[in-house]
C-alpha cells in the first residue's frame, strides 16, 4: 500500500509517495493530482525518497495528469528518485518528458 502525503506552501504543493505505486495504489494518486485546488499552485513537486516501486500503472497516472498540469502552467517536478524508480522512466523514454533532479533544493528552483 501506498501513502500520498501532501505539504503545500505559499505556491509549492509536495507530494511525498510512500510505498509501492502499483495499480491499486494509483487511485489514491490519480485522486490526489485531480483535486481542482492543485492547479492554483506554481509548482508541484513529488518527492519519491520513499517510493519504492513504480508499475506502468503508477507512470500512467502521472502520464494523464501531465497535459492538465501543463495547460494550467504547472510545473511538475520529481526529486529524490531512487535509482530503480529512475530506471523505469528512463527505460519508458519518460526522463525526457519530465522533470527529474536529485535534491529538495533543485526540485524549488527548478
Amino acid at each position: 500500500m501506498m501513502k500520498v502525503t501532501a505539504q503545500p506552501t505559499a505556491d509549492t504543493l509536495t507530494l511525498l509517495l510512500d510505498g509501492e505505486l502499483d495499480a491499486s495504489s494509483a487511485i489514491v494518486l490519480d485522486t490526489e493530482l485531480a483535486k481542482p485546488d492543485i492547479l492554483d499552485y506554481r509548482k508541484v513537486l513529488i518527492d519519491c525518497s520513499k517510493l519504492s516501486y513504480i508499475s506502468s500503472a503508477g507512470l500512467g497516472v502521472f502520464i494523464s495528469h501531465l497535459q492538465r498540469f501543463q495547460d494550467a502552467n504547472v510545473k511538475l517536478v520529481f526529486f529524490n528518485m531512487q535509482e530503480k524508480v529512475f530506471n523505469v522512466f528512463e527505460i519508458l523514454g519518460l526522463d525526457a518528458l519530465m522533470t527529474i533532479v536529485p535534491s529538495a533544493t533543485e526540485a524549488e528552483a527548478a
